[in-house]
């Protein structure tokens, strides 16, 4: 049926990745540049009586030393997030001042000339400690330690009424850790200031150019079309490449005005850690209410997220977590309060999920707890509880019927098929007894997601598509190719519809100056919000096309199609035209312009803030998982062997890459799961680099058998849906349930280490 799309292409951006021409942030350099660094607070929480450089600015080859005192607009960012802090420091990764050199040397010596002098303060440093109203406060100005717009809630039905319709009640409290993105290249920015007006050029590893441009503009007290940001290649963000990147950035353009010269910053890793967000960390309580048929009637959750020190995106992850709290199941009744609270720790921000593994892992333990309570098997809870087209969800949105009659249903039913869930359950519980300290266990979970920013904000997208007079099209578009491959389903929907050939098209990077701002890349929208508008754009350069084509091969308008590379007459072939001959007409004939732009707005989701009642989400995507492991039972290691997963995605624009997807997301998971964790002892961070904050390598890759379900879901391009955060959801609780399966040991925080597996909790003090 499709000719590009659906099909497994190499990727656009391929060659120059693995040929070294991609330029990342840190590859970039000028004459005349300088080297710029920051100078962080030596504590968690304290007052800055005094800030003395002088002996750093006396240092040959600085040319540049800065403090709050230098911002010549807003200190202060979104979120409460000060440049570089004045009075008072919130954690360890606060700014104080910023340094710029003619060397690496020279700025490395020069920060540790400068000297601080501090009023230590007592610190809030978890959820306990922050809700705990003995205890200090982050930010003196409000009551508490809530953050700010971070309550989110859902009421659905009559819950006193739900739970006395239960036959059986369950309560229990899930934590999760705060956890890094870890991406291979850190943060690298440089800054150039305009040679022929007032503004700064800003350039580096950057997931959303236009709110970096928005903020600096407001630091350094200019318009915002006097700051122009572009995007180099980027490796690796997931969420994380945004404030830190945006600290850094306005820090090196206040110098980069101060000095006239460019400036260039670049995080080590152990900066990065301290500067860049984390996962938030959370604690959950859960009311779980039942029929003893299996039938779940209420559900009510409590959760705590904790923020760090600012008010970073806490109210979003926190509205996404209100609608996804009860999990993909039909549930008549439900009570959701989902709050933030600061601490003098790392800040909590984006990272692919986005709130999701947290509640997931809350939410599909639990499920699992309720089935042995009932003695009904997950499978068979979960198959009689899920999510079914046709069925309210929580918010009271009507999930829509797709070509799959239920999705979710389905997966459940078909990865257990695959692996013998059911007996290898019922063995594995036989052999707890055994001798052999090697135990074996099987776990489920399923999962559901919104698409896009749905009620989170405008969900809206553009694309510009443009026809050159040799046949070559330029794509461009405001969002921002980080490694997920965007780029290559942009070009093939754009194929698809034009009826050329890849090889004809190219990209332009992301530059604020040229392409429209699109909002952030974010919440798996690339394709759903970026590929319509890209369609859109692509469509009525066809129409153009055919247009004039009709006049030229003299027929009827709707008897043209457009196909490898010709535009012909359907009725018949032999009268054709090729797409280069169509577009010399067009261009050089008629003086028709050849480039168009596409804007795509979704209907308005939103939800009431009084009840969490709306349309949350444009539509929904569907995953589900079985994972096999053994652990040993002398160490507590867990060595997982086989994951079974399925994903309900719409359309797969590009199969390959969406299993690369999947494949990504699942290792992610499983770091995730198993020894991911930004660890702060009062205030102090103890991961700073990747000999202590552990990551899963290609090693530690199970067999892995994914299956792509699609399905024809009306709301994106191709029917095509959200992708990259469905995998990383799954695998915590599903771990966790395979753990408990083998051994008997419910273990309810993450990550599920040696020493928790095998002590039932961590030595860490």
């Amino acid at each position: 049926m499709y000719k590009i799309i659906n099909k497994s292409v190499k990727r656009i951006d391929a060659y120059e990745k693995v040929t070294g021409k991609a330029k990342y942030g840190a590859d970039l350099n000028l004459t005349h540049q300088l080297y710029a660094k920051t100078v962080y607070s030596k504590y968690p929480h304290a007052k800055i009586l005094k800030i003395d450089t002088r002996e750093a600015e006396r240092l040959e080859g600085v040319v540049a030393v800065i403090t709050a005192e230098d911002v010549p607009g807003n200190n202060i960012m979104f979120g409460k997030f000060p440049v570089l802090a004045k009075d008072e420091v919130k954690y360890i990764g606060d700014g104080v001042a910023a340094v710029a050199a003619e060397s690496r040397e020279i700025v490395e010596k020069a920060v540790r000339l400068i000297k601080v002098e501090y009023q230590k303060l007592a610190g809030v440093f978890n959820i306990k400690e922050a809700i705990d109203k003995n205890n200090g406060k982050v930010h003196s100005e409000i009551e508490d330690n809530l953050i700010e717009h971070s309550h989110h809630l859902l009421r659905s039905g009559d819950i006193e009424k739900g739970f006395k319709e239960a036959d059986v009640i369950l309560e229990r409290t899930y934590q999760t850790q705060f956890v890094d993105q870890a991406y291979i290249e850190p943060e690298a920015i440089i800054v150039i200031p305009d040679p022929y007006k007032v503004g700064v050029e800003i350039h580096g590893s950057i997931q959303n150019p236009y709110s970096i441009r928005t903020n600096v503009a407001t630091v350094l007290g200019l318009k915002i079309n006097q700051v122009k940001v572009v995007q180099s290649t980027i490796g690796g963000s997931f969420g994380g490449k945004d404030e830190s990147v945006m600290l850094m950035a306005a820090r090196s353009a206040i110098i980069a005005m101060k000095t006239g010269r460019p400036v260039k910053m670049v995080l080590t890793r152990e900066e990065s850690f301290l500067e860049s967000s984390k996962r938030h960390a959370s604690k959950a309580k859960y009311k779980i209410g039942a029929k003893r048929d299996g039938t779940i009637v209420a559900v009510e959750n409590n959760v705590y997220t904790q923020g760090g020190a600012y008010n970073n995106k806490a109210m979003f992850v926190n509205w996404r977590a209100s609608i996804h709290a009860a999990g993909p199941y039909a549930i008549p009744n439900i009570k959701t309060d989902i709050y933030g609270v600061y601490t003098n720790t790392v800040y909590g921000g984006a990272y692919r999920g986005f709130s999701a593994p947290q509640i997931v892992f809350a939410n599909e333990s639990l499920i699992d707890e309720l089935a042995e309570e009932l003695n009904i098997s997950p499978q068979e809870i979960r198959i009689k509880n899920c999510l079914k087209p046709g069925d309210e969800l929580g918010t009271g949105q009507i999930l829509l019927p797709g070509k799959i009659p239920a999705p979710l249903e389905k997966m459940i039913n078909n990865v257990c098929k695959k692996t013998d869930f059911e007996s290898k359950r019922k063995k594995y519980i036989k052999e707890r007894e055994s001798f052999n300290p090697i135990k074996k266990g099987i776990g489920l979970s399923c999962t559901f997601r919104g698409a896009g920013l749905g009620g989170e904000g405008i969900d809206s997208a553009s694309a510009t598509v443009t026809i050159d007079i040799d046949g070559s099209i330029l794509i461009q578009s405001g969002l921002v190719e980080m490694g997920q491959g965007m780029r290559t389903a942009h070009a093939q929907i754009v194929a698809e519809v034009l009826g050329v050939s890849l090889d004809r098209i190219t990209f332009c990077n992301t530059d604020t100056s040229v392409t429209l701002d699109c909002g952030p890349t974010v919440a798996s929208r690339g394709t759903l919000a970026g590929g319509n508008a890209m369609l859109i754009a692509a469509r009525k350069l066809l129409d153009r096309l055919h247009k004039r084509a009709a006049i030229m091969l003299d027929c009827n308008i709707i008897d043209l199609v457009s196909e490898n590379n010709f535009i012909f007459n359907r009725l018949d072939k032999s009268r054709k035209l090729t797409f280069k001959e169509v577009v010399e007409e067009c261009l050089k004939g008629q003086g028709l312009s050849l480039s168009a732009q596409g804007w795509y707005t979704p209907g308005p989701e939103k939800l009431s803030s009084e009840t969490g009642r709306g349309n949350a989400y444009p539509t929904y995507s569907y995953g589900a998982s079985v994972i096999e492991l053994n652990v040993d039972t002398q160490t507590g290691k867990i060595n997982v062997e086989k994951i079974v997963a399925g994903y309900e995605i719409g359309r797969a624009i590009n199969p390959q890459i969406v299993k690369g997807q999947f494949y990504g997301g699942i290792l992610q998971g499983l770091g995730y799961a198993l020894i991911e964790e930004v660890r702060n002892k009062d205030g102090y961070l103890e991961t700073k680099n990747y000999d202590d904050f552990l990551i899963p390598s290609s090693f530690d890759m199970p067999e892995m058998e994914v299956t792509i379900y699609e399905s024809d879901d009306p709301v994106g391009p191709f029917r095509a849906k959200s992708v990259g955060e469905l995998g990383i959801e799954l695998m915590a609780p599903a771990v966790a349930n395979a753990l408990y399966n083998a051994t008997g040991k419910r273990i309810r925080e993450l990550p599920l280490n040696l020493e928790r597996v095998l002590l039932g909790k961590t030595l860490r003090k």
